[in-house]
């Protein structure tokens, strides 16, 4: 991809479940009858800037399409083809492996191998749209986005097969009610316990013996709230206890709720209570 490409993809270091990566926006020139061999994964590609003819040439078969930002592009693992785009666009990747397709695929079909369908400009709002919430976050602080970001990619595997495989289905079915009360308590406890670290999805799942995927969605009708909208709000509760009762300076307490950066921690803190940091303490 890169060879055919001006300017490369601004790839996150971070290198997240089943070895999913994701890219920053960046812009990139047109194409012209350039070829490229199918690569080792599938890309999710969304576009935000930029509305040009785009057709993506398989064998025999044109897809043909105009670039949008309420489309998305899927290119297959594996899958060969010649590109052309008749100007320059801004773009993000979602870079998904198999394994982590499958996972979902596990959930969704059984365990069944599915196939993801190759796409151009293909007009999927909410596949569009997941694309673009993770372009936003690439450009964050990973770890303390990481349950925010696996979510999504979830959502974005799930989004995939049941629109765009070869396995069409009903979304997952969840266990009602959500998670039993003693479940609630385990999963919130081990998260106040751990409020300083970065903590996973599977590993929050394995605490009350369920797949990422039901725990989500069970974790929600329980509590109201996302794990990460959950773990966020904690760390911000702790946040302005600190704040208010200790020494520590704004660096210390960012790195203490979970934080590697100020700057970070400050954006989430002004979003969630409407002030800054400083300006919390300030005002006590």
């Amino acid at each position: 991809m890169a060879r055919i490409l001006d300017a490369p993809p601004r790839l996150v270091p971070e290198v997240l479940h089943g070895d999913a990566r994701l890219t920053r926006k960046w812009a990139h020139g047109g194409l012209q009858d350039d070829y490229m061999r199918g690569v080792a994964g599938h890309v999710a590609v969304g576009c935000y800037e930029g509305q040009h003819q785009i057709s993506w040439r398989i064998e025999n078969r044109l897809l043909n399409s105009r670039t949008n930002p309420k489309t998305f592009t899927l290119i297959p693992q594996g899958v060969d083809g010649t590109w052309n785009i008749a100007g320059p666009v801004v773009v993000s990747h979602v870079y998904l492996t198999q394994e982590r397709l499958q996972a979902c695929a596990d959930e969704i079909a059984g365990g069944r191998r599915v196939e993801l369908l190759p796409r151009v400009s293909f007009t999927d709002p909410a596949a569009a749209g997941l694309l673009d919430i993770l372009s936003q976050e690439a450009e964050r602080d990973s770890a303390s986005s990481r349950l925010f970001v696996e979510q999504a990619i979830d959502l974005l595997c799930s989004r995939l097969i049941q629109e765009h495989s070869s396995f069409r289905s009903s979304p997952v079915q969840v266990r009602k009610g959500g998670l039993a009360d003693w479940q609630v308590r385990r999963v919130t406890t081990f998260m106040d316990e751990n409020l300083r670290r970065q903590v996973g999805l599977d590993e929050l799942a394995a605490l009350v013996g369920l797949s990422r995927f039901h725990f989500c969605t069970a974790f929600r009708q329980s509590t109201g709230q996302t794990p990460h909208a959950w773990l966020t709000e904690q760390r911000m509760k702790c946040a302005r206890e600190l704040l208010a009762h200790s020494r520590f300076s704004v660096t210390e307490v960012a790195l203490a709720v979970g934080y590697e950066t100020p700057s970070a921690f400050a954006a989430t803190f002004r979003r969630r209570v409407g002030v800054t940091p400083l300006a919390f303490r300030r005002a006590l």
